[in-house]
């Protein structure tokens, strides 16, 4: 098939994908980033509605086929590598983002203090549980946050040194994670049920946070038994999949337990402590310590 003049301009990465911004039309402010393959940019200018790709489920993703909110695209744009896209639309809803703010480009970081700390500077409009229907996210939009993964290099060169220092980062932002979680967690006590999710968890009292726990162990454990029935004959691509779900449920039972942590005005460094204080001893010594 001849592939229009247009579509040959752009410059796909390796795995046939180019970032894509939506921008609102009439703020110009940025609303998300996602990434688009061939058949997304051409389904996006015949419809005028934003499609983008989804890496994780390897489909294409129609905006707001979930939540209601699409994007109406009026116009596309280029930069001058031809390797990224800008779209200008109108964000239907006046949410972009899975959490739902406005903009997915919620959190500013604050250089005002002795160190730099992220800073979450938007309202939530809409509860997620409310878009979509249930205490979490739907599959569709769970899959939103990966949007951000780093694509192997091109040039196989420099693909060392771009990946230590993407593991140099990824290990920063990382470690920071934790005391984050802990300053917005003890914020989340203080906010309006309707503001946050954790907002909502607390005003809903002990009970249903660890109803949560217990709930997101079980799907965990049934993410670790799909993953489990993954080989090398289902293929690459389930597996991957099957695996990324496992991390997936893994990182709700730990955010779960951390909010029950500060239910109780306990710090994640409470645990990793606990956790030091154990390493490099034998689970056996460990159980008979806690004995005596």
């Amino acid at each position: 098939m001849t592939v229009p003049a247009w579509l040959s301009t752009v410059s796909f990465n390796t795995d046939g994908l180019i970032p894509a911004i939506a921008q609102d039309h009439q703020s110009g402010r940025i609303l998300m980033m996602a990434w688009m393959n061939t058949d997304a940019l051409q389904l996006t200018v015949q419809t005028q509605t934003a499609v983008y790709f989804s890496r994780s489920r390897n489909k294409l993703w129609h905006k707001g086929e979930t939540s209601g909110h699409t994007q109406q695209v009026h116009d596309i744009r280029l930069d001058c590598d031809a390797d990224v896209i800008v779209l200008s639309v109108t964000q239907v809803g006046g949410i972009a983002c899975h959490t739902g703010r406005e903009s997915c480009f919620y959190q500013r970081l604050d250089l005002s203090g002795p160190e730099p700390i992220w800073q979450t500077v938007d309202d939530i409009l809409k509860d997620p549980a409310d878009i979509y229907h249930s205490d979490n996210n739907t599959n569709l939009d769970k899959q939103h946050l990966n949007k951000n993964k780093v694509d192997k290099p091109a040039d196989t060169s420099t693909q060392t040194n771009d990946t230590h220092n993407t593991h140099n980062m990824n290990n920063s932002i990382n470690a920071a994670i934790l005391p984050q979680l802990d300053r917005v967690l003890a914020m989340r006590k203080q906010a309006d049920a309707d503001s946050s999710y954790v907002a909502s968890l607390y005003a809903r009292g002990l009970n249903k946070i660890l109803e949560k726990v217990g709930e997101e162990t079980t799907e965990s454990i049934i993410a670790a038994k799909d993953l489990a029935n993954c080989d090398e004959l289902t293929g690459k691509e389930q597996y991957d999949a099957a695996r990324h779900e496992f991390i997936y449920e893994v990182a709700d039972v730990w955010f779960h337990t951390l909010v029950g942590l500060a239910w109780f005005n306990i710090e994640s460094d409470a645990v990793l402590n606990e956790l030091g204080r154990r390493f490099g001893l034998s689970g056996i010594d460990e159980k008979a310590l806690r004995q005596t």
